[in-house]
Formats: structure tokens, sequence, C-alpha cells
């Protein structure tokens, strides 16, 4: 039984952590030091990057990316669809999800790539026409 509801929660936790998780829908949004549009934009976000939900207040999410940096995005400039951002220098995407498979393309560092699937350790992702298969442990995101 205990086994049982450890598994439970965990299953609840992650679920729990995905809905945290939001990406910019627009092309270009502000990350803003404070949440409102008279707290200054410590720099701009582009469509896709994704981010943690840590809080909220009003109409304004609080928020931290990939490199743990914290701020403020307006809600209804984000979106539920899951991306991915390139965490190390360079990340090869392959044809399957295994490190012997073909190399398809190469991704860089801060490289925003839209999730379609989970597999494993791998997550299957797509960006300016390329489709395929990257290690999750080079990405983070949802």
């Amino acid at each position: 039984m205990t086994v049982l509801l450890a598994a439970f929660l965990a299953l609840g936790s992650s679920r729990a952590d995905a809905q945290q998780m939001v990406s910019i829908a627009a092309e270009e949004v502000n990350f803003r030091s404070g949440p409102g549009q008279s707290h200054p934009a410590e720099w701009v976000l582009g469509k896709g990057f994704p981010l943690k939900i840590v809080g909220r207040r009003g109409d304004w999410l609080h928020v931290t990316d990939f490199e743990n940096d914290k701020g403020w995005v307006l809600r209804k400039l984000t979106s539920s669809t899951a991306y991915h951002i390139v965490k190390v220098k360079i990340a090869n995407l392959r044809s399957q999800p295994t490190t012997t498979s073909r190399i398809v393309g190469k991704f860089a560092y801060g490289d925003t790539l839209q999730t379609l699937e989970r597999r494993g350790g791998w997550v299957k992702v797509q960006r300016e026409g390329l489709r395929g298969w990257i290690s999750r442990k080079l990405l983070w995101g949802w």
C-alpha cells in the first residue's frame, strides 16, 4: 500500500510540475523585474522560450528560466505548448532515440525546440523544418 501511495504521489507531482510550465506565445515578450508594465524589462524573450512558474500575482506570472533567472511575464502572452531549450554548447539531433542513430542536425545553447514526444531519456523535437530526437539530459523544459 505504501509503495502504491508513493507511486501515485510521484505521478501527481510530475503532472503538477508539467502544469507549472509555460512557453512564450508572442514573437517577443518582455521579461520584467516585477509584476507590471511599470517595472523595467530585464530582457526580451522570443517565441517558444520555456519557463517554469514559481508564483502568480494578478495577470502576471513569476517565472524562472533554464539558467535560474527569475522575472515576470504577462500571463496572456504565454502558452501551454511544450518547448525545450538546449542547455549545452551543442546538441546532436538524431533520427532515432539512440546515441548510435544518424545525426540529422545540430542545435546550440539557447535554441528553443518544440516538444513533439517523450520516450525514456529522449525528446522528439522540431525547429525550422528539422525533426528528430535529442537526449533529455541536454535540454531543459517540458
